[in-house]
């Protein structure tokens, strides 16, 4: 996993609504937000950025800082 900066706000609920992030020395803005869940390691959220790409962003809340998980990682996922 790559660490990463991450601009967000909280809506009324508190709930996190990432905007951007930084990534390799680029900032990726983030169109939309797609599945979110909650597991051992932290919060865990799909964003999708210009060109339809997909990533994997994880805010492991115990230490505030937030990563990139890349497709070899294992991602926690729930079972649904």
């Amino acid at each position: 996993m790559d660490p990463i900066e991450v601009t967000v706000r909280f809506d009324p609920q508190g709930n996190i609504i990432p905007l951007s992030f930084i990534w390799q020395r680029r900032t990726y803005r983030i169109e939309s937000i797609g599945r979110q869940w909650e597991a051992k390691d932290g919060q865990h959220i799909l964003v999708m950025t210009p060109g339809n790409r997909a990533h994997h962003l994880l805010f492991f809340d115990g230490k505030g800082i937030w990563y990139r998980v890349r497709g070899g990682d294992a991602p926690t996922i729930p079972l649904v």
